[in-house]
């Protein structure tokens, strides 16, 4: 599994079409706080006509976010761009020029065996002439990987080739509302994802293949307003959570808070995770009673847990409001 924080540290991921020329106030000004990533979009939101302009306005954007922070302190968000075909990977870190120290990353959509070569190709390019690592967060959500005679193979096969460039992999996205749309689901804001059992299927299927060497991010959650938006939100959150999910792709700055307090790690949950963590190596025994002897903790089966406990505490810290 990940044992670094960088690969925890992406969190709520708000998405903002590239040609929203409004994003730079608000990040200078803090609008949206300081726990957040930032995701560009040139794929769906962009109608294919207006792509060269979006992206014009989004190096321009990048340029104006480089030379503010040079003159004053504000938070700056993880920032990715997501693309819509490998090509524009190389174009636009061409064009960023100085300012492409911004940019964390690349969000590749629908990856899949047709264009994973390509988009690999092009991410080890640009970091074979950047100074910074520069990730990628492929997103699975193509519709190759519904049929179940091939989803396996599909799978470990895309495994194959991300394990060829793991260190520079940030996290594995899933589109939840791409895979729905193939069956034509879509939920309320009273209803989970994880209930959809064909596409909970293909979550579990995931997290099966990757889930124990990557760190895998939970679907979006389309509801801001209205009623239960921020219920159900939290609702999926802990769906999201038990399923193996770390942080949530976010559609609205309203959402982002609520991610993160779904992913802070409770007092004794952190008390357990070091006790299993700095377990006395002279003890004759493998296996002992919680700090709060509830529960049992056994160093052997729950370690990873434990190291995964510890990033997530110091990715989203500590929920106060339980023990």
């Amino acid at each position: 599994m990940k044992n670094s924080i960088i690969h925890y540290s992406v969190g709520a991921l708000l998405y903002c079409p590239a040609n929203n020329e409004s994003i730079v106030n608000s990040i200078i000004n803090g609008k949206f706080g300081s726990h957040f990533s930032l995701a560009m979009c040139l794929e769906d939101t962009i109608k294919d006509e207006y792509v060269k302009e979006a992206e014009n306005k989004l190096i321009n954007t990048i340029q104006k976010l480089y030379n503010a922070k040079a003159i004053r302190e504000f938070f700056l968000p993880k920032i990715f761009i997501r693309v819509r075909n490998p090509q524009q990977i190389t174009d636009l870190y061409e064009r960023f020029q100085d300012s492409r120290d911004l940019i964390t990353g690349f969000i590749i959509p629908k990856f899949s065996l047709e264009n994973a070569d390509k988009y690999i190709d092009m991410v080890r390019k640009v970091n074979n002439s950047s100074k910074n690592i520069v990730y990628m967060m492929p997103i699975f959500e193509s519709p190759d990987i519904i049929n179940l005679r091939n989803r396996y193979d599909i799978l470990y096969k895309l495994k194959q080739k991300l394990d060829n460039i793991e260190d520079i992999v940030l996290n594995i996205r899933i589109g939840g509302n791409d895979l729905c749309h193939i069956f034509g689901f879509r939920r309320h804001s009273d209803e989970s994802i994880h209930s959809l059992k064909a596409i909970s299927g293909i979550f579990s299927d995931i997290i099966t293949v990757f889930g124990a060497d990557y760190v895998i991010s939970g679907p979006v959650w389309e509801y801001y307003n209205g009623d239960n938006w921020d219920t159900g939100l939290i609702k999926e959150l802990k769906d999201d959570r038990l399923s193996g999910f770390v942080g949530k792709t976010v559609i609205h700055p309203k959402q982002i808070e609520l991610v993160n307090n779904a992913y802070k790690v409770s007092q004794k949950d952190l008390d357990d995770a070091k006790s299993i963590l700095n377990w006395d190596s002279y003890s004759h025994s493998l296996v002992s009673g919680s700090v709060s002897r509830e529960r049992m903790n056994e160093y052997k089966t729950h370690s990873n847990w434990a190291l995964k406990t510890i990033l997530l505490a110091e990715a989203f810290g500590i929920n106060t409001d339980t023990p």
